[in-house]
């Protein structure tokens, strides 16, 4: 089971050492950081986070509870309590080997719950790079909707151009997936 806790600078070193390319970089952050990863940008990235009051973004890293160790990294930002919106970005299983395991699906359901029940949003949306198709696939297993693609946003350091995919979930959307999940755990456990 995942568990999201604020991210701070304890958790500097793991993400460090996560961040082992620039095409990692750039597929975790797009232009916000650059390779190779300090102490210093992290500073800058969680000056102000996890306290709507002051900031518009919830950094987080993500525990497996089974455990007991930090397995990946997600933030919610772009908070608007106008339109009860927010975006996920900056989402990160760290060890390429623990990939597969469901820790993005649970990530991703472990920030929509905040999302929408603890902020109460109506729309949050993301964007992925269209060749990351393992991200692609986890997000639609979480709901999210395919909006549209962004071509040739980002233009990487080998000359290429990367598209980018928006997609999106509503709280309705959100809401009757979660019941439908419940009622499945519900109906597959006849002797609980």
């Amino acid at each position: 089971m995942i568990k999201l806790e604020y991210f701070d600078r304890e958790d500097f070193k793991q993400l460090i050492e996560w961040m082992n390319s620039e095409h990692l970089i750039t597929n975790w952050a797009g232009s916000l950081f650059r390779y190779p990863l300090t102490e210093e940008s992290l500073d800058w990235y969680i000056e102000d986070t996890n306290n709507l009051e002051k900031s518009d973004a919830f950094i987080y890293k993500a525990v497996d509870t089974k455990i007991g160790q930090t397995v990946g990294h997600i933030s919610l930002g772009s908070i608007s309590e106008k339109n009860r919106a927010g975006r996920i970005s900056r989402v990160l299983v760290g060890n390429t080997a623990e990939r597969g395991k469901g820790y993005c699906p649970g990530m991703i359901n472990a920030i929509l719950k905040i999302g929408f029940e603890e902020l109460k949003l109506h729309r949050i949306s993301l964007g992925v790079y269209d060749f990351n198709k393992a991200a692609i696939r986890c997000y639609e297993k979480c709901g999210f909707v395919k909006e549209g693609v962004m071509r040739d946003v980002l233009r990487y350091d080998d000359g290429t151009y990367w598209c980018l995919i928006e997609m999106g979930i509503l709280e309705d959307e959100w809401r009757e997936l979660h019941k439908k999940k419940k009622k499945e755990t519900t109906t597959d456990c006849k002797d609980c």
